[in-house]
């Protein structure tokens, strides 16, 4: 497939002379640095900092860090290229203005939020998932956090919130690559917030949609959809897309939901979508697809290792699993695109 993004993790030389470890040792510690990002978000520095620049002082003071760190930690954001500084005063980067300020619409930190305060500490339980394959989460402790999440509406909002950040680059470009004039009507399943649909429904005025998820989302869907004014176009439908059928549309996207489940069940979805679709309907699958030679998209097969610390049977694919899954279930067109980052759409067409 073409356009996956290209992660070179470490740098070698092929004349061994001039080798070193820098890229290795980069490599072993990059914790470091993402850690110190997050712990950034969690303590709202970059919302501080939304309202105007800040000196070194007043964010000691305003984010209750102790004087012994506090230079130190901010230095190191500016160093990674999260921050500005003029003298002794910090202010945001354009990028993490607009994108880690919780104030703004396009706030992504939510994602971020949920991997410092759960991804982290559980990716330290890698080795024992490859040597079990077994989930590292709270399913450990005998704890099914899924199921607490959708009895939690305040963890919820926050879950559903990082979902939305996401899936936002993919979502803008799928708005603007897909056909989307040829057709009327989307269902978005797992739709969490109605991050996509509502990108879909902003873009293209005639389209109509409905997000399908389990009933706990409708509250906070319905929230943002009403908030968009989008609510006489958008609408929920709430059930399990295993075992409820699916209402009919004539676009159905799966944004970051078919790599969470095994091979089965991501065949059971596909023929499923494919039932529920018209002649000519077109069925859009997006992950961080990964890249055919299993070489370039280093995210694509770090989200799959998450995968397997999260879900039971979850793992992320390439281009020519899923199309060769897409026509299984039936779909005669099949193609692929990339979208932004390491995401990539796979289109099926019935």
């Amino acid at each position: 497939m073409s356009g996956t993004s290209q992660n070179v993790l470490v740098e070698t030389d092929a004349d061994s002379s001039h080798a070193t470890p820098e890229g290795i040792l980069k490599l072993g510690l990059g914790f470091w640095a993402s850690k110190t990002l997050l712990s950034a978000i969690e303590l709202g520095l970059f919302t501080e900092l939304g309202s105007g620049p800040r000196d070194r002082d007043e964010l000691q003071a305003g984010l209750g860090l102790h004087a012994r760190g506090a230079r130190d930690f901010l230095d190191a954001l500016l160093a990674l290229g999260m921050l500005e500084r003029d003298g002794d005063v910090y202010s945001n980067t354009p990028e993490s203005d607009l994108f880690l300020d919780r104030n703004k619409d396009s706030y992504v930190g939510g994602m971020l939020e949920m991997a410092n305060a759960r991804l982290f500490p559980f990716w330290g339980f890698l080795t024992d998932a490859l040597r079990t394959g077994e989930p590292q989460n709270e399913a450990r402790s005998g704890q099914d956090f899924f199921a607490e999440l959708y009895s939690d509406e305040d963890r919820l909002k926050k879950f559903l919130r990082g979902m939305t950040g996401l899936s936002a680059g993919a979502s803008m470009a799928i708005a603007e690559q897909f056909p989307f004039e040829r057709y009327s009507s989307v269902l978005d399943l797992g739709c969490a917030e109605g991050g996509l649909l509502s990108q879909l429904a902003l873009v293209h005025p005639h389209l109509s949609g409905v997000g399908f998820d389990l009933p706990p989302v409708q509250q906070p869907f319905e929230d943002r959809i009403r908030t968009l004014g989008l609510d006489q176009r958008l609408t929920f439908s709430g059930g399990d897309f295993f075992a409820d059928e699916l209402p009919q549309a004539d676009v159905i996207t799966l944004g970051h939901i078919l790599h969470d489940w095994g091979q089965d069940e991501k065949r059971d979805l596909l023929r499923k979508a494919y039932e529920a679709l018209p002649s000519g309907g077109a069925v859009i699958v997006f992950d961080a697809v990964i890249d055919d030679d299993r070489s370039q998209n280093a995210f694509g097969l770090l989200m799959s290792l998450n995968m397997l610390i999260e879900t039971p049977k979850g793992f992320d694919y390439t281009a020519a699993d899923c199309e060769g899954w897409l026509r299984e279930a039936g779909f005669t067109e099949t193609r692929t695109e990339h979208l932004a980052g390491p995401d990539s759409m796979v289109i099926g067409v019935k």
